[in-house]
């Protein structure tokens, strides 16, 4: 018998295994089938691929951890938030707001609460986001909680670490999550100093080895503040000198943020306690002082929080975002700089074009990823032939997340479209139903669209085979993407 023999069986049994495996938990079909056909007609590599990228390890030892943490912080948010939340959705219906059953879903299926009495301020670009940002921070009497994907130790980054080394010796507690993929700067310049001044700081998820990918995957993807459980910020700014547009910045960088002052802080809080109870030492008990009862503010604007990951039994920013699209009665405007959703927020979209419904998406001119670029493109034609208008984003790089739909609802977070972000990061998008503040978000991305250049449906189905393609192929490689 020889060797080749007994590794050609061996190998054989390893592929029924895996495919075996792949039947039995990958949930979608049309992802079961691309990998089968991966792992059978990519020798090796496909096996590799499918252990990388198609297993949630979350679902094992780590997701009961988690969720066993996160469950006494939600079990607090209960007996002192929620008992409300039903009266509030009630009355969000029947006052007349089309979008009463994405909030019922939201408190229902995550617990997350409906508040009103909020205020909201939409900050534009890294330029009014820091120094909103660091001017609350100053006010900060009794704890900074800070999140982060990417933190960059640059000017910006070192002003922000300066101030909270100055605030830890004033007494306030500041504690820090770092991803550790996102923002390896932070161990080798960061850690230390803030530690030393009493900055409590850990990364979420510690990374040993940076070309494993089942670690690279679940990465926490969010960036939350919350001040004094009071003061809150979200959306798509990251900390780094290159979302601050003046001279020394050759590349335009267009974003998102959002400062949320009122009761919609809590859940924020909720994720940020929860995400620290897995990665630091010790437990962060809830109390009132982190879920601060704060007077009626002026205004009553309703705000929610959504937030997901591969520790969340349902994809439910994948379902908020279905689900306003479904409700939506006459206009869908969406901004990703990512656009890789998968198949059903594809027919969603294609389905409110044909029935009438103005549904218009802004995404970058070019990527900063030719792959991605490739893989959304694969997915314009259909849309395009639906009546989906498409823009694309010439003046810089466009990275806001935000959906707004009939001039009534608002979504800014972290959450690109894409597989990886319904699935395999941690993610969090803030929802604000408000007629005044969505009709300044749509008046925002109509000034956006200044900058971009609308497709020609004629032009775009003319483009040859050889161009079309790589982005065929590139749109196989979706779910890791």
């Amino acid at each position: 018998m020889s060797w080749t023999w007994i590794a050609t069986v061996i190998y054989f049994i390893l592929v029924l295994l895996v495919c075996l495996r792949n039947i039995y938990e990958t949930g979608s079909s049309t992802k079961t089938m691309a990998y089968l056909l991966f792992c059978i007609f990519v020798p090796v590599i496909g096996i590799l691929f499918y252990l990388a990228f198609g297993i949630n390890y979350w679902r094992k030892k780590r997701y009961s951890k988690k969720m066993s943490e996160d469950e006494k912080i939600l079990a607090y948010m209960k007996k002192n938030i929620l008992q409300y939340n039903e009266t509030l959705v009630k009355q969000a219906e029947i006052s007349g707001d089309d979008n009463g059953e994405l909030a019922a879903m939201l408190v229902h299926s995550l617990q997350s609460p409906l508040t009103r009495n909020n205020q909201v301020k939409l900050l534009l670009n890294g330029e009014e986001k820091f120094p909103e940002l660091m001017k609350a921070m100053e006010e900060a009497k009794h704890h900074i909680h800070i999140e982060y994907y990417i933190y960059e130790y640059d000017e910006i980054g070192n002003a922000i670490i300066e101030l909270l080394i100055r605030k830890a010796r004033e007494g306030v507690e500041v504690r820090f999550i770092y991803d550790d993929f996102g923002s390896p700067t932070i161990k080798k310049k960061i850690e230390k100093r803030l530690r030393d001044a009493g900055v409590e700081i850990y990364p979420f998820y510690k990374v040993h080895f940076y070309l494993l990918a089942n670690r690279i995957n679940y990465r926490n993807h969010r960036k939350i503040v919350v001040i004094d459980g009071c003061t809150g910020f979200v959306g798509g700014i990251n900390v780094s000198d290159r979302y601050i547009n003046n001279p020394k910045n050759k590349l335009y960088w267009r974003d998102t943020h959002l400062r949320i002052d009122g009761p919609g802080v809590y859940y924020l809080q909720y994720l940020f306690m929860a995400d620290w109870n897995f990665c630091a030492p010790g437990s962060l008990e809830p109390a009132e002082v982190y879920f601060k009862k704060t007077a009626a503010l002026p205004g009553d604007t309703y705000a929610q929080i959504t937030g997901g990951g591969p520790d969340s039994a349902q994809p439910l920013v994948l379902f908020s975002v279905l689900e306003a699209i479904y409700l939506a009665k006459k206009e869908i405007l969406i901004t990703t700089p990512y656009f890789i959703p998968g198949e059903s927020i594809i027919d969603a979209l294609r389905i409110a074009a044909l029935s009438g419904l103005s549904v218009k998406l802004l995404v970058p001119g070019k990527s900063d990823s030719k792959l991605v670029n490739a893989a959304s493109k694969a997915n314009y034609n259909e849309l395009l032939q639906a009546g989906v208008e498409i823009y694309l984003y010439q003046k810089g790089f466009v990275h806001a997340k935000t959906l707004v739909t009939d001039g009534k609802l608002t979504m800014i977070g972290t959450a690109n479209m894409d597989h990886r972000s319904f699935e395999l990061n941690f993610e969090v998008n803030a929802i604000v139903y408000d007629a005044g503040f969505s009709n300044r978000m749509r008046t925002v991305f109509f000034e956006d669209l200044r900058d971009a250049e609308k497709l020609d449906a004629e032009q775009w189905y003319k483009r040859s085979f050889f161009t079309q393609l790589p982005e065929k192929l590139a749109r196989l490689l979706s779910p890791s993407l």
